[in-house]
């Protein structure tokens, strides 16, 4: 059968706006326009009972009043509704509810946040849509050996430092460091946590580097996998949302807020609910009672967009760079970093179907010894790893990572390691003990037998026992100290410098009258001398019209004009900086005239400062910072924002 979305009407159970809003879109982007919204269960009853002709239901599992399993019942329970498609759109992850679900009459689940391609897979599979035979392939069905014999190894990653080292093993074999005899090595990165579980549970991929808890889950529901590697130690952050009064006690500014994980079954799961249980507080998802901290599950690359979008929200545990690029974006604070609370704790490993240990285990040996050979590269060149990693964790530049900044996480004392990738089996026992017994989630697995230690012993052969061992830090002492963090004038210090990353870097730099300013290097095209300008009427007297560059139409703003500066004759030294700018969402190229072009300078965290407030009447937004160097003070400029109003419709107007 076909699906007409025209004929179609959704009922969209989601009590978070913010997802609410996504998920709208996200279905509007693929034809659905009769959509009913519910914030949460009893809602979505009432909305069944009131609307004619709902034909599909997508619903939120952990909601409060009525959750999307309680739903589910009362559909497949009621004969009026009974037959309507329900798709579970859950971030929970953990797989005994998804059988829960499933033997309640669940149609499909799906991954959320979704995309296009991943919702309209699952309403097929809801509606019986048969998918095409190249997506249903799994362990047994694809190809791995490729024309040379050797064994192509798929391996499935997020965007993080935790995977960190497979990125930088995938390039030190592109360069030709290492050459692999038995394997060939693909990486797959993808959006979220379930999206990685769905595709090592069902042999879409070979291996994973996956949260410990996800892989002990999935081994425990019978799927074929074992750890082999840790894929790092330590390297989460827990960061509080800048938004809000932090003051006595401290506990109250989290109290009765969301706080956002990357997944249920995760190690940030468990250390955030040590770390809220000792200062006192509850924590727990929506709908369980008596809670004082909601726990929200967002995919990691989304945290800080949610943050930025929930002023009432608490912060989030990530791993990093996430939080330190929230940090330097200037939403957020940091609490603490998950090596404080629990020294060399594992969290990501490295997991990888049975069937691809028993039928190439030549190449898992040499992939397990040159994973080990990445991350002790990690840890002796951590600049070059940051060079790396900016590539690998940012290959569009929509999280705009710069070295400087992942250098910083990949340094920090108590930050992420990859010099010991052995997996002990003592830690991932406290693990799974704390999330079953304390949390009421997951299951106890006999971790001799999920975890196969014939790699780790021969990639770490020389590793002294006991050298790195994790040391769990459960005072109520110390979560209380990490509680009065930011109050203290050396810890501002700190912090400070921490945010000023993300603005560390090359600026070019030019004059305007007696007056320096700075453009980061990444958002300049090149550089010419005046050119003619040809005028456009009815714009902005800073709009000096638009130049042809090598065939291509450049709008061309006067920056003096801009900022209210008096206007002056070009000269030969005057100059046209053209830019790539961002407009509506798309990237651009503009012109902006400028007296005097100086130099190409790099810009120290510790000589940038944040922009000093002029009170609510005047705009600094265009302002990035304030640089204090030896010959002067520069004004490092957000590009982004010097046009406004006026300038940004008129520069719209003429790309359409």
């Amino acid at each position: 059968m076909s699906i007409d979305p025209k004929d179609v009407k959704i009922l969209l159970v989601e009590d978070a706006m913010t997802m609410r809003k996504i998920e709208v879109k996200t279905l509007r982007s693929l034809g659905f326009e009769n959509i009913v919204e519910a914030q949460d269960g009893e809602e979505a009853v009432r909305k069944l009972q009131e609307e004619d002709g709902i034909d599909f239901i997508i619903s939120d599992w952990n909601m409060p009043n009525k959750d999307g399993y309680e739903l589910l019942v009362w559909v497949r329970t009621s004969d009026q509704f009974k037959h309507i498609p329900f798709v579970m759109a859950t971030a929970q992850g953990e797989t005994k509810q998804e059988s829960k679900a499933r033997e309640a009459g669940v149609s499909a689940f799906v991954a959320k946040p979704f995309n296009e391609d991943e919702l309209k897979s699952k309403i097929h599979e809801a509606f019986g849509v048969k998918e095409s035979d190249e997506a249903l392939l799994g362990a047994e069905d694809r190809q791995r050996e490729t024309r040379s014999g050797k064994p192509k190894l798929k391996i499935a990653h997020i965007q993080i430092t935790d995977h960190l080292v497979v990125g930088v093993l995938a390039e030190l074999i592109r360069r030709g460091v290492m050459t692999p005899r038995y394997f060939e090595l693909e990486l797959q990165c993808m959006q979220g946590w379930n999206l990685v579980k769905e595709a090592l549970g069902k042999g879409r991929v070979d291996a994973a580097c996956i949260l410990a808890p996800i892989a002990m889950d999935l081994f425990g529901s019978g799927a074929p996998v074992k750890l082999i590697m840790l894929a790092h130690k330590n390297g989460s952050i827990f960061v509080r949302n800048r938004q809000g009064v932090y003051g006595e006690p401290y506990q109250n500014f989290f109290k009765s807020k969301s706080f956002f994980i990357p997944h249920t079954m995760s190690v940030h799961h468990m250390l955030c609910h040590l770390f809220f249980s000792k200062i006192g507080l509850k924590a727990g998802v929506a709908g369980e009672k008596g809670i004082d901290v909601n726990f929200e599950v967002i995919d990691p690359i989304l945290m800080p967009e949610f943050l930025r979008a929930n002023p009432g929200s608490g912060g989030f545990m990530v791993a990093e760079p996430l939080g330190t690029k929230a940090i330097a974006s200037g939403i957020a604070e940091l609490q603490f970093l998950s090596g404080e609370l629990w020294e060399q704790h594992p969290c990501c490993v490295v997991a990888m179907r049975e069937e691809v240990i028993d039928r190439y285990s030549d190449a898992v040996y040499e992939f397990s010894e040159m994973l080990v050979q990445a991350g002790k590269f990690i840890e002796k060149k951590p600049e070059t790893a940051a060079e790396i990693g900016v590539s690998f964790l940012d290959p569009t530049k929509k999280l705009g990572l710069k070295v400087p900044l992942l250098k910083n996480v990949l340094t920090e004392k108590m930050g992420i390691k990859s010099g010991d990738l052995y997996p002990p089996i003592e830690d991932l026992d406290k693990i799974q003990r704390y999330m079953h017994r304390n949390m009421g989630i997951g299951s106890i697995i006999d971790l001799e037998k999920f975890v196969d230690l014939q790699f780790a012993d021969h990639a770490c052969q020389g590793r002294t026992p006991g050298k790195r061992s994790s040391v769990l830090h459960d005072s109520i002492d110390l979560a209380v100290d990490i509680l009065q963090r930011g109050t203290e004038a050396d810890e501002e210090v700190v912090l400070s410098s921490k945010a000023m990353l993300n603005k560390e870097g090359k600026y070019l730099t030019f004059t305007l009258g007696e007056q320096e300013f700075g453009i980061d290097i990444l958002k300049i095209r090149e550089i010419i001398g005046m050119i003619p300008i040809r005028s456009i009427p009815r714009t902005p007297p800073a709009i000096k019209g638009v130049i042809n560059l090598r065939g291509k139409v450049i709008p061309v703003m006067d920056l003096r004009l801009r900022f209210g500066m008096e206007e002056r004759d070009y000269s030969d030294r005057t100059c046209i900086i053209v830019l790539e700018h961002e407009v509506d969402g798309k990237i651009v190229q503009m012109g902006i005239v400028v007296d005097t072009v100086s130099e190409v300078l790099t810009m120290k965290a510790s000589e940038i400062e944040d922009t000093p407030s002029f009170g609510a009447s005047i705009d600094t937004r265009h302002i990035l910072a304030i640089a204090k160097m030896d010959s002067g003070v520069k004004i490092l400029l957000d590009i982004d924002y010097v046009l406004t109003g006026k300038e940004q419709t008129a520069v719209q107007n003429l790309f359409e």
